[in-house]
């Protein structure tokens, strides 16, 4: 990782995709503590009305930003209550892990630093979301993933990554 150039701006981003229940969060964090960086999560920007098309609201309050080297300001996406949330602020340079579904998609990857891919079998990924969201939102990870299928097929992320982790451990 070290030797990797920065590519948006003087920030070297490293993005942790792959399906969700996977383990990117656990890995995202673990990156956090070993190069003191903070962690954007993409459930930050989607919902479970807004899977994948998000992405503008991303791009406008952190990649842009990021790349000429300004300070970050995001607002969090609250899931329970549906609405923004508080704002968090990145400095540039440094490393900034983007964490989630469709983080090292085609758009950022000439901006990219490092891309991992987490995966782990269907079923354990839907009973890890089930774990966390509860078994009444069973039908809305059935769309979440059919959604994030139909993105990934389209999108091809996993061949695109420089790191593959089994998210199985």
């Amino acid at each position: 990782m070290a030797a990797s150039e920065p590519r948006l701006g003087s920030t070297r981003l490293i993005a942790i995709d792959g399906p969700g229940g996977a383990g990117k969060s656990t890995l995202a964090a673990q990156l956090a503590r070993e190069f003191n960086a903070p962690v954007v999560p993409t459930d930050s920007f989607a919902s479970w009305d807004n899977t994948l098309n998000w992405w503008p609201r991303l791009e406008s309050q952190v990649l842009e930003p990021l790349g000429r080297d300004a300070l970050t300001r995001y607002q969090r996406y609250d899931w329970d209550r549906r609405a923004l949330a508080e704002w968090h602020e990145i400095a540039p340079g440094g490393v900034v892990v983007l964490e989630g579904v469709s983080s090292s998609r085609a758009a950022v990857r000439p901006r990219l630093s490092l891309s991992m891919w987490v995966d782990a079998p269907r079923p354990l990924r839907l009973a890890r979301g089930l774990e966390r969201d509860g078994s009444s939102a069973l039908s809305l990870w059935e769309q979440w993933m059919a959604d994030e299928d139909d993105h990934f097929a389209a999108d091809n992320t996993c061949a695109h990554a420089d790191i593959i982790v089994n998210g199985t451990a």
